[in-house]
């Protein structure tokens, strides 16, 4: 699967997306090390702050599937420039991913920017944190 295909995917399961409070779709598709693709839409919840993240809709697909290694990351949503992913979604993903792992970022508009797991989340926090000396 290529970039654009991988884009396509975040892009039409954008389109199902559950927002109906802030009308802010956001799609994600995450493509593993084994090639296999999976996706999610950010899901509202009137109880803020309960919706769930694309990104993170997409990690839990992935979960459920029994793969745990992210390779490659897309992110589409209808705004004025690419939206990086919030804080918690760029600690999940490095969860999942090495840090020179691309998350691209796209508008529905086509403009896109590229950055690594390490650029969007610099000095993360890793279970290496949690080792006794």
């Amino acid at each position: 699967m290529n970039d654009s295909q991988l884009m396509a995917a975040a892009r039409a399961v954008r389109d199902r997306a559950y927002v109906p409070y802030s009308n802010f779709k956001v799609g994600a598709a995450i493509r593993t090390e084994s090639g296999a693709v999976y996706s999610g839409c950010n899901v509202e919840n009137v109880a803020y702050p309960e919706g769930t993240c694309a990104e993170a809709g997409a990690i839990a697909a992935m979960a459920a599937a029994g793969e745990y290694r992210i390779a490659e990351v897309a992110v589409i949503a209808d705004s004025p420039a690419p939206v990086p992913p919030c804080g918690g979604c760029r600690q999940k993903l490095k969860e999942f991913a090495a840090g020179d792992v691309r998350v691209t970022m796209a508008t529905t508009a086509g403009e896109t920017l590229t950055m690594t797991v390490a650029e969007l989340l610099p000095g993360a926090f890793t279970a290496a944190h949690m080792e006794a000396e």
